[in-house]
């Protein structure tokens, strides 16, 4: 069950708090509704307990708050807004994704694909969706880990009539289970129809927290709809009949044609309707508004002794099978017997103002239909639920990550300008001259900071951690994306190996195209190829790890790119000036006083790699990315402890 105790969010410089003091529970086997208008705090109530807000108030999920979870998405099944989704990823492929981040079976992704109804959308991208579609992939998003509790907002927002009965059928069918549902939504309709519990919310603040049965009684009017070409001359009998009867009876002129007759019945109007020869188009019976925030069209008038005109809310007025209007009633037979079946809740209503012996008493208050999850549609069941969790293992963020870089085609477009870039680069370099062998194959001028394969490695590497913030995939359960070691090793890894190939690749390309332009002597191998390769390497991953660990603390991938340029531009110039002062010594001979110290001799002549990398980091570049990789790191290390300690 969920336990709000005291929300309150904060507030907006001289506005008041969106949400103040507000406390409700909401119980498991039972499906609980927000109900309020838009504006009246039912989102921020939401990101209040999901501690996506800052404010005052607890909220326990089965008696822990949600940051005492150890895995949150396997408790709490979170829709809120739109798919937090690249719009270049499949729908299979952002579930299978997923599915490696919650640590669930591969296979979880078509189970939920095909409750949910879109096994034939699954190759279709993220941002072709419609709105319908969207709110489907959200509730598959929400299912993924067979959560107990399921936190919806607007779930039923974009869908039709008959996609809105599934919804409801598959929420039913979760709490029929064992599990707690919480949804949101402006209509009062909807919410004494599928729901167990209404919370009723405005301006912030609690007004109501009833079961469905009372609610309906106590908060929604009954009342008669009517369609005449002569509904003004219709209304002036009708407050004629009741002031000559005494009766209470409200008649609110909608749209021209349409009355809404609340206090009185089918029957009596039809009959007064008959007796004049009046033409009627509609008659129905329907649930009305809240009738307290209301806009009135035309108030006709309302009639008794002491009787008072209330307003009226002007609703969504459902075309029952009682319709009799002049089009075709052919048109929308489907559609009527489908609102008919779905939507017609007979719920009574105790008059304001008590009747005479003259006139029938009202209809006594009953709870509204609750539907089953196997009348309202076939695709109501739930996913299988998952027996066995796995463990925990340290190849999950590794697997999140690779299904996260292969799921979209920028790295493969940004890896193949990089080549094409650097080909046309060494070619001019070629063309021109007076260029180092090892920069011409490296497609590096001595005017550009860095060479085009070190870029776009850093440009990688700041995708892999700005994407997430931009499209938080690993924020699917709380909206925010944490800064987990264990993520971060499986970003540089990826990182790591994604430059190595990008460094490998450029460096092939650009030899291949000079021989095959201008011969062999443009494309031969330096003497000291061994050193200067380790060094190209070091350069090329140096920079992807500095944009992963920048966007990492920055939350952007701008911010990434950003500090892989600042390595060259601003740091460079600094070590240079650090070295060239006379006081600062090098550090040669160090292998072999570490040998001297150690007395121990290396094996396979360890001491040439070791004095390899020395000389390597000593250089001004090498000297530079240290320096910034140990800042990021330290960075990074810092606000993971300081997330933990808030």
């Amino acid at each position: 069950m969920i336990q709000a105790v005291g929300l309150t969010s904060n507030p907006r410089k001289a506005l008041p708090p969106a949400v103040d003091d507000v406390s409700f529970e909401a119980r498991a086997g039972r499906v609980t509704v927000l109900l309020g208008a838009s504006g009246a705090g039912k989102t921020t109530v939401l990101r209040l307990m999901l501690e996506l807000q800052q404010g005052r108030g607890l909220t326990y999920f089965r008696g822990r708050p949600l940051h005492r979870i150890a895995h949150p998405s396997r408790e709490v099944g979170v829709l809120l807004g739109d798919v937090p989704g690249h719009p270049s990823r499949t729908v299979r492929g952002h579930l299978r994704m997923l599915c490696a981040a919650t640590g669930v079976p591969v296979r979880r992704a078509d189970e939920v694909l095909e409750v949910v109804g879109l096994v034939s959308l699954r190759d279709e991208r993220l941002g072709t969706l419609s709105r319908g579609m969207d709110r489907r992939l959200g509730l598959a998003c929400a299912l993924l880990a067979d959560p107990h509790t399921l936190v919806l907002d607007a779930p039923a927002d974009g869908l039709s009539s008959r996609e809105n009965r599934w919804l409801h059928g598959m929420l039913r069918a979760h709490a029929d289970q064992g599990g707690t549902v919480l949804t949101t939504t402006t209509d009062p309709k909807e919410a004494a129809r599928t729901a167990d519990q209404v919370v009723t919310l405005k301006e912030g603040r609690l007004v109501a927290d009833q079961d469905a049965a009372d609610f309906a009684r106590t908060r929604l009017r009954p009342r008669v709809a009517v369609r005449s070409p002569h509904a003004a001359r219709l209304a002036a009998l009708l407050t004629k009949e009741a002031r000559t009867a005494h009766c209470s009876v409200e008649v609110v002129q909608e749209d021209g044609n349409r009355l809404s007759v609340y206090g009185s019945t089918c029957a009596h109007v039809g009959e007064a309707a008959f007796r004049h020869g009046i033409l009627i188009h509609q008659l129905a019976d329907e649930t009305g508004d809240m009738g307290s925030d209301a806009v009135v069209m035309a108030a006709v008038g309302v009639v008794g002794a002491g009787a008072r005109v209330e307003a009226s809310a002007t609703a969504d007025c459902t075309e029952s099978d009682t319709d009799t209007d002049t089009d075709d009633p052919f048109d929308n037979l489907a559609e009527a017997e489908a609102e008919a079946e779905a939507e017609t809740v007979e719920v009574g209503s105790e008059a304001e103002v008590e009747r005479p012996d003259t006139t029938p008493p009202p209809a006594p208050a009953q709870s509204p239909p609750l539907p089953s999850p196997r009348a309202a549609d076939a695709l109501s069941a739930l996913p299988p639920p998952i027996s066995v969790r796995s463990a925990p293992s340290p190849l999950r963020p590794l697997r999140y990550e690779l299904r996260r870089a292969a799921g979209i085609s920028t790295g493969f477009l940004t890896g193949a300008a990089v080549l094409v870039v650097s080909a046309l680069t060494a070619v001019l370099l070629a063309r021109v001259g007076h260029t180092p062998q090892a920069r011409l194959l490296a497609a590096w001028p001595a005017q550009l900071p860095l060479p085009p394969a070190a870029l776009g490695a850093g440009l990688l590497g700041a995708l892999a951690f700005g994407d997430e913030f931009r499209h938080p995939a690993l924020a699917a359960d709380r909206g925010t994306v944490p800064r987990r070691l264990g993520m971060l090793t499986a970003k540089l890894v990826v990182a790591a190996f994604t430059a190595l190939l990008l460094a490998f690749l450029t460096m092939g390309c650009n030899a291949e195209v000079l021989y095959l332009l201008y011969g062999r002597e443009f494309a031969k191998v330096p003497g000291d190829w061994l050193a200067l390769t380790a060094s190209w390497f070091g350069l090329v991953v140096g920079c992807a790890w500095a944009g992963v660990l920048a966007a990492g603390v920055f939350r952007s991938t701008t911010a990434g790119l950003a500090a892989v340029l600042a390595v060259p531009v601003a740091v460079v110039p600094l070590v240079q000036a650090a070295a060239g002062n006379t006081s600062v010594r090098t550090a040669a001979g160090l292998s072999v006083r570490l040998r001297e110290v150690l007395l121990v001799q290396w094996p396979f002549g360890g001491e040439r790699y070791l004095s390899a990398a020395v000389r390597l980091v000593a250089q001004p570049v090498g000297w530079a990315l240290a320096l910034s990789l140990t800042t990021l790191l330290c960075a990074y290390l810092f606000t993971t402890l300081r997330s933990r300690v808030r």
